[in-house]
């Protein structure tokens, strides 16, 4: 299909002012030009939810900032803890605020939200022990914050997805928490690039393969870590006895293909496994709430997967 149109104008407009590349920038300038992107209007608003409160929990290496929406109505609630993208460099919980509040409100789940320590200061193991911590928290103090200890799932943007897909495999490996559903939205699941997506949709769509490869190598610690699942989900030959999973790809993504491989090995290990791909749509379009109608329903397509999969319906 075409480009959305309201991408388009998107993308022209950012034109205008083009930023230097990744990796011609330094960590502190990618954090900057992501933050200068993303203007209130693009990122929009979202419908309400009961309370919204900030904490910092103990992660192993640092307090970390958390996020937690809870939606109204009376629990205990599902719950939703959630990773954001950025290629594990840049991005915050605050940008993804809107996406976060909306999906508490569409779901009528507890989102938390956690500021994990980002590379290259601090690469692979930390942001993921930060965020397999953040999990274990969230279900230690379930009862206190009105969760549901059997409807708890992860999600992710791009790499939070990495993240997500890393947190399921560890929590499965170590018989940890039990996780009921995985949301991936066009998870960084693989250091590989190419892919036919990588090649079709190597630049022109904001998220370049480039781009990608230098963020991949911010947050590797150590060549030996591609054979690490935990950083490389794809290295995993074992996908099974996964949960439930939701798995969102975007057509003019460089990561596409290996967001629709990943969730066709979960099917194939008999995992529950929902893929949509969103054609005419770029990576990062779930941010767009402000302009784009295909970014809300994004998460009402998300919240009726968590529904289905806490809940089966007979058929």
């Amino acid at each position: 299909m075409a480009l959305h149109p309201k991408i388009k104008e998107f993308q022209d407009m950012l034109g205008k002012t083009p930023a230097k590349p990744q990796w011609e920038s330094t960590a502190a300038e990618v954090r900057e030009t992501s933050s200068q992107k993303w203007k209130s209007e693009y990122l929009g608003s979202a419908d309400s939810v009961a309370r919204i409160e900030y904490r910092y929990i103990s992660g192993p290496t640092a307090e970390l900032p958390i996020k937690i929406y809870t939606p109204h109505g009376v629990g205990p609630f599902p719950a939703v803890i959630f990773f954001h993208g950025g290629g594990w460099v840049a991005g915050n919980i605050e940008l993804n605020g809107v996406q976060h509040q909306q999906l508490a409100h569409e779901s009528r789940s507890v989102v938390v939200a956690v500021n994990y320590q980002k590379a290259p200061e601090h690469s692979f193991p930390t942001p993921f022990d930060d965020c397999y911590a953040t999990t274990e928290w969230v279900f230690a103090n379930a009862d206190a914050l009105l969760i549901n200890k059997d409807e708890i799932g992860v999600a992710g943007d791009s790499a939070g997805g990495n993240l997500a897909a890393a947190v399921a495999l560890k929590a499965r490996d170590v018989n940890g928490p039990k996780i009921a559903f995985q949301i991936l939205i066009y998870p960084a699941v693989d250091y590989k690039f190419d892919y036919p997506s990588m090649v079709e949709n190597a630049t022109g769509y904001s998220l370049t393969t480039q781009g990608m490869k230098w963020y991949w190598d911010q947050y590797m610690g150590a060549e030996a870590d591609l054979a690490n699942p935990y950083f490389r989900p794809m290295a995993e030959a074992n996908l099974a006895q996964l949960p439930p999973t939701f798995t969102l790809t975007a057509e003019f993504d460089p990561l596409r293909d290996e967001g629709e491989i990943y969730a066709k090995r979960l099917s194939d290990a008999g995992v529950t496994s929902v893929i949509k791909r969103y054609d005419s749509l770029i990576h990062g379009f779930m941010l767009m709430q402000g302009f784009l109608p295909e970014a809300r329903e994004a998460v009402r397509d998300i919240a009726e997967n968590i529904r289905e999969f806490i809940n089966p319906r007979v058929s």
